[in-house]
């Protein structure tokens, strides 16, 4: 059953979570394929050890490749090429989680692969 956006399974509500992976996209980049193919496969198996909270996720392709929106005081809307913001890590890629409460959320985001960058946890709002 829904309920404010999240689940209700067994008496439990499941709020959902997004955890944006971030990273310096130049380290990635100079990794190498060995690298490379370990860190999927290190992807490949916290989507196995967390598939009954995963609820979607991908990798993005390189910040570069952003078009950023933003509207003026008149009400125009300017596009930028590139990413909202200019710092040397950017978002790299994403799951949609649910769980319990953050603490749980958090216990799954510290398993997600994350070697050139970290992982930001945030709540999803409810708009429904």
């Amino acid at each position: 059953m829904r309920l404010n956006g999240s689940l209700e399974e067994k008496g439990a509500i499941m709020a959902q979570y997004l955890l944006l992976i971030y990273g310096d996209e130049g380290s990635a980049s100079r990794a190498g394929d060995e690298a490379m193919g370990k860190l999927m496969a290190d992807h490949d198996r916290f989507g196995e050890t967390n598939g009954a909270c995963l609820r979607g996720g991908n990798a993005l392709e390189a910040s570069s490749t952003a078009t950023t929106l933003r509207k003026g005081p008149s009400g125009e809307v300017a596009a930028t090429d590139g990413p909202f913001a200019e710092t040397k890590e950017a978002i790299g890629g994403y799951y949609v989680i649910e769980a319990s409460d953050l603490d749980a959320a958090l216990a799954i985001a510290k398993q997600v692969p994350a070697p050139f960058g970290g992982v930001e946890v945030r709540p999803i709002r409810d708009m429904s």
